[in-house]
């Protein structure tokens, strides 16, 4: 079996490649990354040698470059995008460019050449809950509110078009919000780890309040390979965690996992359009495929702590700009 992984490189996309490779000897992968600020090929570097694998640096919106590599494969993995919702509400445009006009590309040469197609996607495309409503699932209407949401709706419109108007074999998946090792340090858990490792204070939007269902990123990659292998030819399916925390929750567990007190705390001005809530009800893929989170919140926020204290040298290398000085920057402070 021969997979193709868009951006493979990032975070999820990384861990996934470690996933197969380790999981399924006889299986070979090739990893398409454009290399942009979150792509980093050190979180590969263990496999550079290894006759199953090759990397491919290229755009995914360019089809000289998608055709070739889709004609090769067994199946397509697509978790190449834009994801960083700051970054979209700045710079919109390259959302949309890579987010639907790279999954377009991908969709095209999977149906010319008729090839198995995941799309892997998030559950901001629904929208916000409150505090009473249901957790999201495979029925819920889309409702998304920022540029990111926005874009990665469209791709999942996108995708069930090609399934619908064309037959191609697609599977979609939305998960929660992913955390763990090779987590890129913009986003709240690595940030606030990095931040509290190098000595700085940890920047929390608003009250703190917003509530989030946290997934470890190894239960996510064993969902994906559920899903690719046994999943429903044209079927969705949720990805949760089973771990409604709010923020400020999860800042202070890292303190305390550290050994820090709450004098690190800044609190910044919340973010434009910010959704209060989001949680996944995962019963489908627990029911149809017997799935379901293995790792709790916990655990993994010790384990991801650790590995980032095991890791230093990668995080102070990818770090290259400071994102607290970057949140304040863009968001004037309280």
């Amino acid at each position: 079996m021969k997979l193709l992984v868009t951006g493979g490189a990032g975070f999820i996309g990384a861990n996934f490649i470690h996933h197969i490779l380790r999981k399924y000897p006889d299986y070979r992968v090739v990893n398409l990354d454009a290399l942009t600020y979150a792509g980093n090929l050190e979180n590969l570097k263990m496999w550079e040698n290894d006759a199953r694998y090759r990397f491919v640096k290229g755009d995914i919106a360019d089809p000289g470059v998608i055709e070739p590599l889709v004609a090769a494969c067994d199946i397509v993995v697509h978790f190449a995008a834009e994801s960083h919702v700051d970054r979209s509400i700045l710079d919109p445009g390259a959302f949309i460019r890579t987010n639907v006009q790279g999954t377009q590309v991908l969709l095209e040469a999977a149906k010319q050449h008729n090839k198995r197609f995941h799309h892997v996607s998030t559950d901001e495309v629904f929208g916000a809950l409150g505090p009473d409503d249901a957790p999201f699932d495979e029925r819920t209407p889309y409702d998304p509110r920022s540029p990111y949401s926005a874009s990665k709706a469209a791709s999942d419109h996108l995708v069930r078009a090609y399934f619908h108007t064309y037959g191609l074999p697609i599977t979609i998946s939305n998960c929660s919000n992913n955390y763990g090792p090779y987590h890129f340090p913009e986003k709240l858990i690595p940030l606030a780890i990095t931040n509290l490792l190098a000595g700085k204070n940890v920047p929390v939007y608003g009250d703190g309040r917003q509530v989030r269902d946290w997934l470890y990123v190894a239960d996510h990659c064993q969902a994906i390979d559920l899903i690719i292998h046994q999943g429903t030819i044209g079927e969705t399916y949720c990805v949760g965690g089973n771990s409604e925390r709010e923020n400020i929750w999860i800042v202070k567990q890292l303190l305390t996992l550290l050994g820090k007190d709450e004098s690190a705390i800044e609190y910044v001005q919340d973010r434009a359009g910010h959704d209060r809530r989001y949680a996944i009800d995962f019963s489908k893929i627990k029911d149809e495929l017997g799935w379901q989170p293995e790792v709790t919140l916990e655990e993994g926020l010790q384990k991801t702590v650790d590995w980032f204290k095991e890791n230093e040298p990668w995080w102070k290398n990818v770090k290259s700009g400071d994102y607290q000085e970057y949140y304040a920057r863009q968001y004037d402070k309280r």
